[in-house]
């Protein structure tokens, strides 16, 4: 049996993170290594504990989980890192999104969704729920400073070097629509969707799916 994937967690709330580790610790391939109450002391514990991934609380005193990220993501092999959200709250998750965070999640998911959120983020997907994805997008594109709305001046250089097929699958992505989604919509196998997605992250330099999100909306592609 494989190493259980090792789980950080950061949160201001002592009952929070006991939720969190009762419940991360209840599964056989999962195991809480260690906790933080805010940014700045998950930062130095992180430098001496090893972990897959970070749960991130956004709103937390002396350093917010945004400022957190940006400086963990920046470390060489930095742990992946799931945005905790409260939706009606957090303004600030969108903003840790760009900061290098690999998925965002609400903070009242059903415990299954958070479970699965840790094992596909350690797996190198940057989707956890579609559904959430697409609500959290909405609810946060009018504060990103090149929505839409903001009239883009031009085109984007990063769009330059696509197809027409990709830069369809860019807006699909944007969207929020899983590889499932994206396979029936365009009526192709998902291996080839694999294929499309893969080839948008080299193109635009993109870290992870989240990113080619971030870069759809920024774009002016999806509104």
């Amino acid at each position: 049996m494989s190493d259980p994937i090792r789980v950080f967690l950061v949160d201001d709330q002592q009952m929070v993170r006991a939720g969190f580790t009762m419940l991360v610790d209840s599964q056989p391939d999962l195991q809480v290594v260690g906790e933080a109450g805010d940014g700045a002391e998950a930062l130095e514990q992180l430098r001496v504990t090893r972990a897959d991934v970070v749960l991130m609380d956004v709103r937390m005193p002396r350093m917010d989980g945004v400022e957190a990220t940006r400086l963990l993501v920046a470390r060489p092999d930095a742990p992946r890192v799931i945005v905790l959200t409260t939706f009606d709250l957090d303004e600030y998750a969108f903003a840790a999104i760009k900061a290098g965070a690999a998925a965002f999640l609400l903070k009242d998911a059903a415990p299954p969704d958070l479970l699965n959120a840790i094992r596909s983020v350690h797996a190198g997907d940057a989707v956890v729920a579609p559904s959430t994805t697409r609500r959290l997008l909405e609810h946060f594109a009018a504060a990103l400073p090149d929505a839409p709305s903001a009239a883009p001046t031009g085109p984007d250089p990063r769009l330059a070097v696509l197809t027409d097929r990709e830069r369809e699958v860019l807006v699909l992505v944007g969207r929020g629509l899983s590889n499932t989604e994206l396979a029936a919509h365009l009526v192709v196998a998902e291996a080839t969707v694999k294929t499309h997605v893969s080839r948008l992250l080299a193109k635009t330099s993109s870290r992870d799916r989240v990113q080619l999100v971030v870069l759809a909306y920024e774009a002016g592609l999806v509104g």
